[in-house]
């Protein structure tokens, strides 16, 4: 019966952690919870350098962190937690996590600190509508075929320095169409600052995604899927080296 982290980036108090809670208890009774004391959405793979990291527990093998989702899984696996982890889940994020959108997310970050650890990690993130007021979450999706996603990861051998991004569509478990394993995406949005001084003291900016959609050059990929809904399942690497560029630069660049 594996040990199982959770975390997330929305905070402990998240309702995506508590359906968390619900996979990893399907797969095993021994399960820790180490997640932000607040949201920490957009955290990335930040790690507080120039602040304590306080933590506090909450109730029996849970735990509050003052701190990013990397600080959650730093603490827990050197500080809180004295056995070894066979297994980091991360989210479940409100919210996709695919194409561009990874390299801000700290759902995804917690997954990556886990791997850096040398720990089986998967991130979790259910997609919603953000043009409603009020979306309705499926998180029963999530809690449907994270399970299986999982046992099935579990299975087979991993390749070093390797770990997986899961997202699950805006739609109940009986209207998904499949599971689809794909690269992660391109979106062709761009970021722009909206002013919204209401409540502030000075001129205040947002950042805001301006979404023009996805790349239409790469169709196989998980912001195309996830849309038409399918689960999609991600495999990342911690390895960002561009080996093709590697090898021009040597001829060119190298003295």
């Amino acid at each position: 019966m594996p040990r199982i982290l959770l975390t997330n980036d929305d905070g402990i108090d998240a309702p995506g952690l508590k359906s968390l809670e619900r996979i990893a208890r399907s797969i095993s009774d021994d399960v820790w919870v180490v997640a932000p004391e607040t949201q920490q959405s957009g955290a990335a793979h930040s790690v507080s350098l120039h602040k304590p990291v306080h933590f506090s527990e909450v109730g029996p093998r849970r735990f509050s962190v003052q701190g990013t989702p990397t600080d959650c899984v730093i603490a827990a696996l050197r500080v809180i937690i004295k056995e070894p982890i066979d297994l980091v889940l991360s989210g479940v994020n409100r919210g996709p996590n695919i194409a561009d959108d990874i390299t801000h997310s700290g759902t995804v970050a917690g997954a990556m600190e886990g791997t850096l650890c040398n720990i089986p990690s998967i991130a979790f993130s259910q997609a919603l509508d953000f043009d409603e007021p009020e979306p309705h979450i499926h998180w029963q999706t999530a809690e449907h075929f994270a399970p299986i996603i999982t046992q099935r990861l579990l299975s087979q051998a991993w390749e070093k320095d390797t770990f997986f991004n899961v997202n699950f569509p805006d739609l109940p478990p009986e209207k998904i169409k499949g599971i689809k394993c794909v690269a992660q995406g391109k979106h062709r949005f761009f970021k722009e600052l909206l002013r919204n001084d209401e409540g502030q003291s000075k001129p205040s900016y947002w950042v805001n995604w301006a979404d023009a959609g996805a790349d239409p050059r790469r169709p196989d990929v998980d912001i195309h899927w996830l849309p038409q809904g399918y689960v999609t399942v991600t495999p990342l690497c911690l390895d960002l080296t561009h080996y093709a560029m590697l090898g021009r630069l040597k001829g060119i660049v190298e003295a």
